[in-house]
């Protein structure tokens, strides 16, 4: 992947600005949580369990053979499933130190922070702070 986490986060800011207002937003959302493969059920482990989010998720990552981290996410609730798509889409198949260090300002320009709920603005927080810890770890096993 030669796409940079700034160049995704430009696309994904792009996006949400063709939206009017936030019921736009949020189906748009939706169907990025439809659009996700979503995890296979062995995967639906406990140890993949996202703590801090009000509804299910489950997060699991492995290093490809360029050494990059691809992730898998799930969600049984549908606005969860779509941030975790969002998530995938910014942090999937980067470098572990640049999924690490990453500054995910996509999440305020596009008002995330402040449009959702309390709880589900836990869980993306929650999320993104799984994914770096993933990143943490697949850096420091080399």
């Amino acid at each position: 992947m030669n796409d940079t986490l700034q160049q995704r986060q430009n696309e994904i800011v792009e996006e949400f600005e063709f939206f009017e207002d936030w019921m736009e937003k949020y189906e748009h959302v939706i169907e990025l949580g439809k659009e996700l493969d979503g995890l296979a059920e062995e995967h639906k482990l406990d140890e993949n369990l996202i703590r801090g989010c009000q509804s299910r998720v489950w997060l699991a990552a492995s290093k490809d053979a360029e050494g990059n981290v691809q992730f898998q996410a799930d969600s049984d609730a549908i606005i969860t499933k779509g941030l975790a798509a969002l998530m995938v889409r910014v942090l999937g198949g980067l470098p572990p130190a640049e999924i690490a260090q990453a500054d995910l300002w996509f999440i305020s320009k596009i008002g995330l922070d402040s449009h959702l709920s309390p709880t589900r603005a836990n869980g993306l927080q929650s999320m993104v702070t799984q994914m770096k810890h993933y990143g943490i770890a697949f850096q420091a096993a080399g």
